[in-house]
């Protein structure tokens, strides 16, 4: 994943996958508000496990390109069996890939066999696997520190609020926030991936005074001075400021017209109507007393409620 192609299309299954999940979300919470649960995946109508099926193809490929199709020699370790440094972010990316492998065949496994809790273990198994995300971008922003560490930075605050709400939504299946702004973070854990793949290796975007080194197998970016690093730092918060801000404006939109287009259809009525028709109700006894008819012609219904009202 530490390169251009691998942080876009890695960036690009998370942010299908958020999208996916806020959308079916807030149609269950504007189909039925009340009664909406959580869910750890969505199926299809026409292939039920088509989510999980294309999580595992997608990590099957990444652990793939990771650990075979990668490394110069496609293997992943020398000739004397150990692991060379160059090739430890190959397996710290295809740890990742693996844990949420298991995450969708377990989902899977637990739906065919109806097992009772099979949200909760599978709520369980994508906390563990965004848990183990957490942590390695965490070494990894320690260990390089600079324009990447930055980015990864932000993006450990992504990871902490979807590890939060999910493992929250175990202990609170109907709360539709915790499942929307889970699905929020997923959404923008993927767009800030696409965002750093293409700002860190494309020479274009590079900050001012930063440029790409080969660093133990891969491209770095590195800044000429202090002065630069702090610029681009800089240049990171603020970017990631004003993606927030668009993210926050389109989810909020984007309920709004889903509430409108799924929602409950509920009829209003003034309550100055409702109080007229009491009045008239209860006036009409008078009236009929007073020889006033409320409509044209007497109906059946009318003369016998006048011979009542006559007669007591």
């Amino acid at each position: 994943m530490g390169t251009l192609v691998g942080h876009v299309l890695s960036g690009l299954g998370f942010f299908l996958i958020g999208l996916w999940h806020l959308f079916n979300n807030i149609k269950l919470h504007a189909q039925n508000p009340h009664s909406c649960t959580s869910q750890p995946w969505f199926p299809t109508s026409k292939i039920r496990y088509l989510e999980l099926f294309l999580i595992m193809l997608g990590c099957s490929i990444s652990i793939s390109m990771e650990l075979l199709i990668g490394p110069v020699r496609h293997h992943p370790v020398d000739v004397d069996g150990n692991i060379p440094s160059y090739h430890l972010h190959n397996f710290d990316h295809a740890s990742i890939s693996m844990n949420f492998l298991v995450f969708a065949a377990s989902a899977i496994a637990f739906d065919r066999a109806a097992v009772k809790i099979k949200n909760e273990l599978s709520l369980l198994l994508c906390g563990m696997a965004i848990g183990q995300q957490l942590l390695l971008f965490h070494h990894h922003s320690t260990y390089y520190g600079g324009v990447e560490g930055q980015y990864h930075m932000h993006l450990q605050i992504l990871l902490s609020i979807a590890l939060a709400t999910t493992l929250m939504g175990i202990a609170y299946p109907k709360s539709f926030i915790l499942s929307f702004v889970r699905s929020i973070s997923i959404l923008f854990q993927g767009l800030w991936l696409i965002v750093m793949g293409v700002i860190l290796w494309t020479p274009e975007y590079i900050p001012k005074g930063c440029f790409l080194r080969w660093e133990e197998g891969h491209q770095v970016v590195h800044c000429h001075d202090e002065a630069s690093l702090h610029r681009a730092r800089a240049l990171i918060n603020i970017e990631f400021s004003w993606y927030v801000i668009g993210v926050a404006m389109f989810s909020v939109v984007f309920y709004m017209f889903l509430e409108k287009v799924y929602g409950e259809k509920v009829n209003y009525w003034s309550l100055g109507e409702e109080e007229d028709e009491e009045k008239g109700e209860a006036l009409w006894p008078e009236k009929i007393k007073l020889g006033f008819i409320h409509m044209g012609a007497l109906t059946p219904m009318d003369i016998k409620r006048e011979k009542y009202y006559t007669e007591n």
